[in-house]
This record gives C-alpha cells, structure tokens and sequence, in this order.
C-alpha cells in the first residue's frame, strides 16, 4: 500500500469519525437518535436516501452482475429512478412523513403498529427486520471486503472484520443523526467517483460509440452453458419464453426470468418497502422538502446504478482487447483441479499427480504484479489459446495478455470454474484503471459500503429496541437507546458470521432475496394503509404473514438456486433440489417468489379487509390527520 492510499484512507475516516462525534453531540433524545430529530435538510435527506439504497451490492455485485449478463441490467435503473425515487417520494413520501409525524413514529415497524393499533403488528414486523436483514448487511460487507482485500493486501476475513468495526463505532454512538451526516459526506465521494470511472472506462475503450461497438461485436465470445439459459450477448435481452414440460432446452429462458424477476423487479419493486429508506421520509420536516430532494436524488440513482451497469458491460471488451499485465511470470505450468468434495473450489494439484488425467483440472499463469515481494501470493489467470505472455529481457517486465471476458478473469483458486461475479468489478478497477483512481474507488466503496452499512445496523438496532423490547416490557426511551445499541451490535456480529461463511456470487442474490421478502412481507400493509381507510389490522396481519410465508417456502422449496444453497429440500426429499414435479416447466425453478408472493399478499389484504368489521372510526380519523381519540 502506497503512502497516498494511506493518507487518503486516514483522511476519510477521521472526517467520517468527526460527523458521526458530531451527530453524537447532537443527539439529546429518542426523536433524535431514531428520526435525526425531524429537521433533516432537503439536500442531506436525498445524499442519505441515496447512498442509503446504493451500496456495494449494487456497485460490486449487480456491476459484476452486469459484466456477466449484460447491459439487460439497465432496467433495474429505470424501475430504481421510477419506483424508487418518483413513486417512493411522490406518492408515497409526503404520506408517510404526514401519517408519521402526526402519530409520533419513529420507526417503520412503529408506522404500522400505530396505523393499525397494534402492538403484535409492530413487534413481528421489528422480528422480521431484526432477524433478516442481516443477510443484505452480509452482502453489503462482502462487497466492501473484496475490494479492500485487494488494496491492503489482507485475507477477506480481516477486511469483513475491519469493516464491521469502523461502521460500529459512529453508528453506535450517533444515532440516525450521525448516520446521514455521514450519509451526505460518502453520497458526495460516491457521485464523484462514479462519474470519473465512466468517463475514464470510456476513454480507456476510444470513446462511447467504439466501447458499445465492441461489446456488441463479442456476442459470439458469450460461454456456452450461459448461451444455452439464453444469452445473446452483453447488448441484447436475454431470449424470452416459457419452457415446454420435458423440452430438451427447457432451461432456453432461464437467464431472462431471472434477470428480469429476481433483479429487476425484486430489487426494483422492493426498494419501495425498505425500512431503512422509509424512515427517511419521517426526517424531513415538510412535503416541500420532499420534493427538492426528489430531483437530487434521481440524479444521483442514475449515475450510481446506471454507471455500475455499463461499466461493469463494458469490462468485457477491455478484459479481452485491451488487458496487458506488466509483471513477473512465475510459471506458466500451474495446475488447479476443482474439488468435488468441496462444492467444486479449484485446489492446487497435488504434487505428483497428473494433470492430463486429473478431471476438473484446469491449467493457470501465475505471476506477480512489478510493486508487489517475493513472499506476496501469487495471481493467476486462467490459460486459454487467446492467452499470450512476452518475457522481458534481463529486469525488463513481462507482459501478460489474458484475452478473456470478465467472469473468466474471476476464475481462480478459491472460486469454481464457474467463476464469482462479485471478483469482476474489483479486477477492473484494479487491472484497468490508474493507481491514483483505485485510491478514489477505495473511498468510493467505502462510503457506498458504510453509508448503507450504518442504516441498516440503526434499523436493525431500532427494530430490537424501539420495536420489540418497548413493547413487551413497556420500558422507555431511556432503556431503549442502550437495548437498540445493543442490537446493532448483535445486527453486526450476525452480518460478520454469516460473511465468514458464505462467500462467492451471494451479494446480487442476498440482495434480491431481501428486497423481494420485504416487498412481499410489507408493502400491502404499508402503501394501503397509507390511502385506504378501509385496511385494518387483521388484513395487515394477514397479508403480512402470506408474503412472509409464500416467500419463504418458495426461495426454500421452488427457486432452484436458493434452494440448493439452503439444502432443506434435498435434506427432505431425498436429495431433490425441489419438489416441484418433473413434468412441469423449469422455468418456475427461475421465477422469483415476488411473482408469486405480492400479488397473493394484495389479494388477501383487500379480501381480509372487506371480509372483516372495520376499524373505529375515531381510531381512523385520527390516522388520517383528526384528533386523538379520548380515552
């Protein structure tokens, strides 16, 4: 590490240390510490909205994402600009804050617990949030690791542990106060480093057209097992259909419905039911507010995400046009076999063995960047026929030239031969773009990582103390503060835990899967609780529990991917993926729960709500903006 990362790192942290004292100072009672007091700037509001949503999931793993699938990735930003800001900020925005700050809400669970008079539905919607969103902060945490394991040159375990630690320190202490403070700082570097790596992606490819140009001419180079679930280049949708029962290329459509479903709309759609960015609404003190913040936080959406998407396309055409490694050569004889004891992770061949008759083997370049010592791990690139090597004469560098796509370029002992997609963007950066930018990527990651990272351990925090422990014991504020610090604590270690042990291609599919769960748990309780008088608690209840469960059982049972990694199917049925029956279409093995799981949440909230006695109507007058009742 180089005497300007260090300096800059420094920098940024005590200026992240300093907002988050600041925030401390700050902090003088609950409303304080759970709605930043509700007197939160426009501006500040849309950087902490804003760098709230976008984190390291969407810049690492959907960019990585976007470098396998394609430019088809884009969608998410329409629905990310549409849904995510013009629907969430319009429409859903100003009633939200309004519904909040008229029955003194302070957390997304409380919301919902005071709009339908219920104590149960504040504390399963806190249980819910508390004991599944560490799986998006796992996510979250990966995508910073992978990246800061390169820079510092440190195992990922200790880049995950380094992570956890700097985000506990401000977020423990501050409050939300602190959290979009430093939200507003770290929304600033990542616009800033965002736009600098387009424009210099761009430059390094000749300019836009021949950077599109170039990725469009390489849709041959797509690999087969991804031409046969529908690829058709890094340009172009994936093919479209419904798989035929029994049809031999059933899995033909395969990469569309997950593209589309699980990414897409999962995210898309979900983003509009994240406690951690509905809280936000209740900071600002005005509708006006809202909307000044709206116009800044599109703008922002647009070149975080959008400029992942293509960036991450684009790598493709540099990884095999224009990637020339200078380095020292170790060997150009590595050979690594993929361990089918060990879920396929490529080991290095033991010594003796033959290589030619070693099934899984693949043959590796190991070298060593020209900064780097002796006793440094080597890097290795898979060794193809497009793969060339000139050796230096005398101290004169080699010169390596891969030649391969992105997801060929994660290949690598501790990965399958199938690659991680969450090692793409950080390859990128580090193989494409000056040092001097890497640094500003680092902070750029960072913020992105830490920003999200603090609301989702406040939330989280929040949702054991505010939401679950004050409402069984019936304690207050003061007991509160202490049990939700402890509670982001616990909210890290779980994150930590689950980093350790689930490593490569997760951050996109973690993501999906709990923006998809929340949607289908929480949106028809909140968007028609907010506009229809006629919702009561039994349907909130209910709709809650239908998208809980549908969504569950189908991630655990029918989606083939999140089902083989849970492995309680196979453990149940015999070692299937999934009881699914084998004269149906494999294509509902690829559909998202959310197809399935929001619509039967909306269908069964408004028939609960038809089916069932109204609210009092004192109660429902007072939710919309009349008087409080007399007791």
């Amino acid at each position: 590490m180089d005497a300007l990362t260090i300096v800059a790192v420094i920098v940024y942290l005590l200026a992240t240390c300093f907002l988050g004292y600041l925030g401390y100072r700050q902090t003088k009672t609950a409303a304080d510490y759970l709605v930043a007091g509700r007197s939160a700037s426009p501006l500040v509001m849309a950087l902490s909205y804003g760098a709230t949503f976008i984190s390291t999931s969407a810049i690492v793993g959907f960019g990585g994402v976007a470098a396998n699938l394609g430019m088809g990735l884009l969608w998410l930003t329409v629905l990310n600009i549409f849904v995510g800001i013009f629907i969430a900020f319009v429409f859903l925005g100003g009633a939200t804050r309004r519904m909040g700050h008229h029955l003194d809400a302070h957390t997304f669970p409380e919301l919902l617990g005071k709009r339908y008079d219920s104590r149960a539905l504040q504390i399963i919607t806190g249980l819910i949030i508390f004991l599944f969103m560490p799986l998006y902060a796992m996510a979250v945490m990966l995508g910073m690791a992978q990246f800061l394991s390169n820079q510092f040159v440190v195992s990922l375990n200790v880049s995950l542990l380094i992570c956890a630690i700097i985000v506990a320190l401000y977020v423990i202490a501050g409050g939300l106060k602190g959290v979009m403070l430093t939200d507003a700082l770290q929304g600033t570097i990542m616009l800033a480093g965002m736009i600098l790596l387009l424009v210099v992606t761009y430059v390094k490819l000749g300019g836009v057209t021949a950077a599109h140009q170039a990725l469009t001419d390489m849709s041959g180079q797509v690999p087969k097992p991804l031409q046969a679930m529908g690829h058709q280049g890094w340009t172009s949708m994936p093919a479209f259909g419904w798989a035929k029962p029994g049809a031999a290329d059933g899995h033909r459509y395969d990469l569309w419905w997950t593209m589309v479903t699980t990414i897409v709309m999962g995210v898309g759609i979900g983003v509009l039911a994240q406690p951690q960015l509905i809280v936000r609404f209740m900071t600002v003190k005005s509708r006006q507010s809202l909307n000044r913040a709206a116009m800044a936080g599109g703008i922002f959406i647009l070149f975080m995400t959008g400029v992942a998407f293509v960036t991450g396309a684009l790598s493709n055409a540099y990884f095999v046009q224009k990637e020339e490694i200078k380095c020292k050569v170790i060997t150009d004889q590595a050979w690594f076999f993929a361990d089918a004891k060990d879920k396929g992770i490529l080991k290095e061949l033991p010594a003796g063995a033959d290589p030619k008759t070693t099934p899984g083997g693949a043959r590796f370049v190991a070298y060593r960047l020209l900064h780097e010592r002796e006793d440094q791990s080597a890097h290795y690139v898979l060794w193809t026929p497009k793969t060339s090597i000139v050796l230096g004469a005398g101290d004169e560098p080699d010169l390596l030239r891969p030649g391969l796509i992105g997801i060929a370029r994660s290949i690598g002992p501790g990965t399958t031969m199938k690659g991680d997609v969450d090692r793409i963007i950080p390859r990128y950066v580090e193989s494409a773009l000056p040092r001097w930018f890497s640094v500003i990527f680092l902070l750029t990651l960072l913020s992105a990582a830490m920003s999200t990272m603090s609301s989702q351990f406040h939330t989280m925090g929040t949702a054991i103390g505010r939401d679950v422990f004050e409402q069984v014991t019936h304690h207050h504020a003061g007991k509160t503060i202490l049990i939700t610090r402890i509670g982001i604590l616990i909210g890290i270690v779980a994150a930590l835990v689950a980093g350790y042990f689930i490593r490569s291609n997760v951050i996109a599919l973690a993501t999906a899967i709990f923006f998809g769960l929340c949607a289908a748990s929480f949106l028809p309780a909140f968007v028609l609780g907010l506009f229809w008088r006629r919702m009561n608690k039994q349907a909130a209840v209910s709709s809650m529990l239908v998208g809980f469960l549908v969504s569950l059982f189908w991630n655990v049972f029918v989606n083939l991917k999140v089902a083989d990694s849970v492995g309680l199917c196979k453990a149940m049925f015999a070692g299937r993926s999934t009881p699914v029956p084998q004269n149906w279409s494999v294509t509902w093995n690829v559909v998202d729960p959310l197809v399935v799981a929001l619509p039967l949440a909306v269908v069964t909230a408004v028939v609960v709500a038809l089916a069932t006695r109204p609210m009092d109507s004192a109660h429902v007058a007072h939710v919309f903006g009349g008087a409080k009742p007399k007791a």
